[in-house]
């Protein structure tokens, strides 16, 4: 054997090992957003949103320490129209609850960022970030900044004269998350590629992946739009809604569109509805990956998908249960990341 040939062994391992760290760390920091969506979740369900009334991203990061900072937080409370019209003459270990699921929800979003910069700046230095993912990565970044406007964005639309935020910006929100989310994964994914072979070039989104993950986020939006107007609360019934598939004496489409973004039940019923388009495309996409050989992504579309069905029927049929609720929640972010990676999978060079 060459001394040429001993000494190449070592680079390529080093090659193989720097972007194989690099998607272990976008791995967990997706892992981290799953948990965030999940608190996200709770903190909806709860109606914990408006607890804190100020967006501090440094100062923030403390909760109250002592009894004056606490009943500041609270005095700050009192002054929103949800204390003034839904929890007025609430005490302050009540406050203390739904303050804990905000003050997590943020705590999260900070540590996030915190953790992202500091992989992008240590793969920097270390020179480990591979030719053409370094914008990419900036990128991730930049969206996770956007992101923590839109939250402060959204709850600032419950603070003067809502009880509650908007259920149009909670649906950016959370669909603003769930596309850090994917990139988190479908980048993850380019890199381990690239760790088992120098010349993989990052996978294509094609055609009818692109409309199965267009349409999950359409089910995705209305699944936020049917949480921030209480809509699951309609009908706890299941598959008719006041033993109709569409209820008496309700306006589907006039007297305007806006019915399909405002009406709680016409949400409702487009959020049980359209599940099952969903369905039959993700369905169409697993068929299409176990025909290419793949099996893990696909077989695990299957196996969230119809976990996802369950639960959100069951949501329906538990009255909005908090932990069966945000258990569909969950299921809903694990649905997507299986497309995702089913996606990546059908759009590499050797599935084509």
């Amino acid at each position: 054997m060459s001394a040429s040939s001993s000494a190449a062994r070592p680079i390529a391992r080093i090659q193989a090992e720097r972007p194989r760290a690099l998607a272990g760390w976008l791995l967990i920091i997706a892992a981290l957003v799953f948990l965030m969506v999940v608190v996200g979740g709770i903190t909806r369900l709860t109606e914990s949103g408006l607890s804190i009334t100020r967006w501090e991203p440094v100062a923030g990061t403390l909760p109250p320490l002592n009894a004056h900072d606490w009943q500041a937080e609270f005095d700050a409370y009192k002054a929103t129209p949800q204390y003034l019209q839904v929890n007025k003459g609430m005490t302050l270990d009540a406050f203390k609850q739904i303050y804990f699921w905000e003050y997590v929800h943020r705590l999260l979003g900070r540590v996030i960022g915190a953790v992202l910069a500091l992989v992008i700046l240590l793969s920097w230095w270390r020179r480990a970030i591979p030719a053409g993912y370094g914008r990419r990565i900036v990128g991730i970044l930049l969206l996770g900044g956007l992101q923590g406007a839109i939250g402060w964005w959204m709850v600032a639309s419950g603070l003067q004269d809502r009880t509650e935020v908007s259920h149009i910006r909670l649906a950016i929100h959370l669909l603003a998350a769930l596309l850090i989310f994917s990139v988190l994964i479908w980048t993850a994914l380019d890199l381990l590629a690239l760790a088992r072979d120098r010349a993989a070039r990052p996978a294509r989104l094609r055609a009818f992946p692109a409309l199965v993950l267009a349409l999950l986020a359409l089910q995705l939006m209305y699944g936020a739009f049917t949480a921030g107007l209480r809509a699951g609360y309609a009908y706890a019934e299941w598959p008719t809604m006041g033993g109709r598939l569409f209820p008496e004496g309700v306006a589907f489409l006039a007297p305007a569109w806006r019915n399909l973004v405002d009406q709680p039940i016409v949400v409702q019923f487009v959020h049980r509805w359209l599940a099952w388009l969903v369905a039959a495309v993700a369905l169409g996409l697993a068929g299409w990956a176990f025909r290419h050989r793949f099996t893990f992504a696909p077989a695990a579309i299957l196996l969230t998908l119809a976990c996802q069905i369950a639960l959100g029927i069951a949501t329906l049929l538990s009255g909005v249960k908090i932990d069966v609720a945000v258990a569909h929640q969950a299921m809903a972010a694990l649905l997507l990341a299986s497309i995702v990676a089913t996606a990546h999978a059908l759009g590499t060079r050797r599935a084509f």
